[in-house]
């Protein structure tokens, strides 16, 4: 269940991202791209993940929460800088898919369900990054500071619940 959470979570960073774009010509392709890279950054930070524990067996939780938490407080600090630049479609899903691989990379250490975080994100991402192109191309009114904000606290509280299950498993 966590990880389709933590799914939708990383999803919803996107939704805040593309909330701010009114005028994506190729809202289809840039919600498919979105999502496979949402995907794609995850196995990688699966992998790197798996690999921190081999090495990093004793300290993986701490690790991961100080991970977490750190991409929460990230998430909301970036609602004070709002730049819009225009930058091709890809660039721009790389870049609201890059959190996506240091998530993963907790998940990793945790070694929780690869498969299902990557299948939930990628479905999650692609919907909600789809849907919130056609709300701002018709100007809907939310912005995407308060889902940034959900989304920060959310995995700043993961990162709390890791930390302490870790602690009280020591």
């Amino acid at each position: 269940m966590q990880e389709i959470l933590t799914g939708l979570i990383v999803a919803l960073d996107v939704v805040a991202l593309y909330l701010l774009l009114p005028d994506v010509k190729r809202r289809f392709l840039l919600s498919l791209w979105t999502a496979l890279l949402h995907m794609i950054f995850p196995i990688i930070g699966y992998s790197v993940g798996s690999w921190m524990v081999s090495i990093l067996s004793q300290w993986s939780s701490l690790i991961s929460s100080i991970l977490l938490f750190f991409i929460g407080l990230q998430l909301i600090l970036s609602t004070k800088n709002r730049q819009i630049i225009a930058i091709p479609i890809v660039i721009l899903a790389i870049t609201a898919s890059l959190d996506t691989f240091s998530v993963s990379v907790s998940f990793g250490m945790l070694n929780l369900q690869k498969y299902l975080f990557i299948i939930s994100a990628g479905i999650w991402t692609f919907i909600l990054s789809y849907i919130s192109l056609h709300l701002a191309k018709n100007r809907f009114p939310i912005k995407g500071d308060t889902l940034k904000w959900i989304a920060g606290i959310s995995l700043i509280t993961i990162s709390m619940i890791t930390l302490v299950d870790s602690l009280n498993n020591s």
